[in-house]
Formats: C-alpha cells, sequence, structure tokens
C-alpha cells in the first residue's frame, strides 16, 4: 500500500495526475473541489471520494468506511 499527495494548482495538473495514478487506486479529494463545474463533474463521476474538511469528525467517518472497503476489496 502506499498514499500519493498531490498538491495541484491548476485544473490541468489533473490531467497529468491520471497517468500516474495507478489501476485501483481510491482517490480522495477536498470537498470544494465538487463545486468546480466541470472539474467537479468529472471528479464526481469518476468516483473521488469527497472529504469536508470543515467538519472533522464527518471527515474521519468518511475516512474510516473508505479504508474498510479498501481492506475488504484488497485496492490501494
Amino acid at each position: 500500500p502506499f498514499v500519493i499527495v498531490c498538491n495541484h494548482q491548476a485544473s490541468l495538473d489533473l490531467l497529468g495526475m491520471v497517468e500516474v495514478i495507478p489501476e485501483r487506486c481510491v482517490p480522495i479529494a477536498k470537498q470544494e473541489l465538487l463545486y468546480l463545474g466541470t472539474v467537479g463533474w468529472a471528479c464526481w463521476l469518476s468516483g473521488i471520494i469527497f472529504i469536508d474538511r470543515h467538519r472533522r469528525d464527518a471527515a474521519i467517518e468518511v475516512i474510516s468506511h473508505t479504508a474498510s472497503a479498501m481492506r475488504r476489496e484488497k485496492v490501494r
């Protein structure tokens, strides 16, 4: 298992990230990206899991649920 952290500065950076992210990877992003028009739609349609960074308890719950599903389905 591993973690890839991407601190992109523009929407075009997403195109480069798609090339380096391995198969069966579980992407997680801040919820604010969901509201960036076309980028938000693309993220949502690709199955990205969104984390609400302003609600700590909710974010921890989403990450815990995601980690359990990842172990069960043997994904990274």
